[in-house]
């Protein structure tokens, strides 16, 4: 499957403009795989990983305010969005692989990045931070914690609606039931971006996500590293729980952000942003 070949889908105003910004950046793996960045600014390169069904367009509310003071490179992780798949029967280690690949083939294997990640990709950061070198680390409302969550509505299987528009209205219902704790957050461009993100993600990453690999990759991790959850996040009913059983010695920082759910970075993105900006500006 070539995912560049996928039809997009119609995108509110304040995404094509976003996306007129961008630099397309193709990394090519040594599987002759793809995985494609969109750069943006000038500075110090900072690295932005999406979430399990995503595209780099889940830090769409964020990249502007980051690029003002970094180099920002949002990839589509393998297996979503624009990127190639990953290779057949591809697992998270694999998927961590190429996406290391992908790093060292923009930045070489010896160059510290700041990273951020947000649900799935904060796994795949932390990961990928005890593997290669990052100055400072960001997770936001990562999986991997293993800790209880909140109860929330039933999902809608989306994947048979009979229509588009009775596929956007059930997207539209998961993403206020499991993303999003305000309905004025879900408007017209968070719906655009979640839509565009199911319909083109080919990695299945629930079982990874919903593990207890955090902890332990967290203990190999020597960046400072900055844990972000929103306190109505369904992910994560008491994050505060999770932290209290990282090592003492860990350099992190937990901080929850007040009505916010599980897409902190865009429900509450001027909050979250003012945090980012000072967290990697040391």
């Amino acid at each position: 499957m070539n995912p560049t070949q996928t039809p997009r889908l119609d995108q509110p105003e304040p995404l094509s403009r976003l996306e007129s910004l961008a630099a397309v950046h193709p990394a090519e793996l040594p599987s002759s795989a793809q995985v494609t960045f969109r750069r943006f600014g000038h500075g110090a390169p900072l690295v932005l990983l999406h979430g399990g069904h995503g595209t780099w367009k889940h830090w769409a509310a964020n990249i502007e305010a980051l690029a003002a003071g970094h180099e920002v490179w949002v990839p589509d992780m393998p297996g979503y969005g624009d990127s190639d798949d990953p290779e057949s029967n591809a697992d998270f280690r694999l998927l961590v692989d190429a996406m290391a690949d992908a790093l060292d083939s923009v930045f070489g294997a010896t160059t510290a990045i700041d990273l951020a990640g947000f649900s799935f990709g904060g796994l795949v950061a932390a990961t990928l931070a005890s593997r290669r070198p990052v100055r400072r680390l960001a997770l936001l409302g990562s999986a991997g914690h293993g800790s209880a969550r909140r109860e929330y509505g039933p999902m809608k299987n989306w994947r048979a609606a009979p229509t588009p528009e009775a596929r956007r209205d059930a997207l539209r219902d998961n993403l206020a039931a499991f993303m999003l704790c305000d309905e004025a957050s879900v408007d017209a461009t968070a719906v655009a971006i979640y839509e565009d993100a199911c319909v083109r993600t080919r990695f299945r990453s629930k079982g990874t996500s919903l593990g207890e690999g955090l902890a332990q990759t967290l203990a190999k991790v020597d960046a400072p590293t900055l844990l972000i959850w929103g306190d109505e996040d369904v992910t994560a009913a008491h994050p505060e729980t999770f932290v209290d059983t990282l090592l003492p010695g860990l350099d992190y920082r937990f901080e929850k952000i007040a009505h916010a759910g599980h897409w902190v970075q865009w429900e509450r993105a001027a909050e979250v942003n003012a945090r980012l900006v000072d967290w990697f500006s040391h």
